[in-house]
């Protein structure tokens, strides 16, 4: 589990795609390596990835084609930067909320507006997700927990980014049709499905003893 507080952007010093696979090395700096391990979760812009090797500064990740199909890995190559978050311990202060790194999709950026220290962006995301997100609502971008502004039924909605938000994450740097992962709000999906089986229960309830 993460807690969507990204941890700044590294660089991918060296990458090897196949045809199913894109494995990748991270440089990271000292304070993210202590005591990172083998086997480890770290959260890759957004998705949950293991650690497959450590050599001095730099850590192997593996992306299978799953992960590409769903996300937005498949595109990096030596030279891109990632945000970094490591997966937090019992104890450690949430700020932002719990993220699991599951991407379930991408969306694309329909706009961007900069105005004074605010740098808004409307993402466009498949219409049948709108009941997930919802205003002042909590989203995962990228991996970073972030707060929802307006939103439409046609699939947008709007991310309104501090500066230290810019400075922190690769968002300030994305431009219009650039794709983003996207993880939903755990709880939100929870409560919605539940009362959407409990609404069409009900109806299906009330329907059979309308035709008895």
């Amino acid at each position: 589990m993460f807690t969507g507080i990204t941890r700044g952007t590294f660089p991918v010093v060296a990458c090897d795609r196949q045809s199913d696979l894109v494995s990748f090395w991270v440089e990271l700096p000292e304070n993210l390596l202590g005591g990172l391990q083998t086997g480890a979760s770290v959260a890759v812009d957004g998705v949950c990835q293991t650690v497959v090797d450590i050599n001095g500064d730099r850590v192997l990740f593996e992306a299978i084609r799953e992960t590409l199909d769903r996300t937005t890995l498949g595109e990096l190559d030596t030279g891109s930067t990632v945000s970094i978050e490591r997966s937090f311990r019992v104890g450690d202060e949430i700020g932002g909320h719990e993220v699991s790194g599951h991407i379930i999709g991408t969306g694309t950026i329909a706009q961007v507006e900069a105005q004074g220290d605010v740098y808004s962006m409307q993402i466009r995301v498949p219409a049948d997700w709108m009941k997930y997100i919802q205003p002042k609502g909590f989203i995962a971008i990228d991996g970073s927990s972030l707060t929802v502004g307006e939103t439409t039924q046609d699939g947008h909605f709007w991310l309104h980014l501090i500066p230290e938000t810019l400075r922190l994450t690769n968002l300030g740097r994305k431009r219009t049709g650039d794709r983003v992962n996207v993880e939903l709000e755990s709880r939100t999906v929870t409560i919605v499905d539940t009362v959407e089986r409990l609404v069409e229960a009900r109806l299906e309830q009330l329907l059979a003893e309308r035709l008895d």
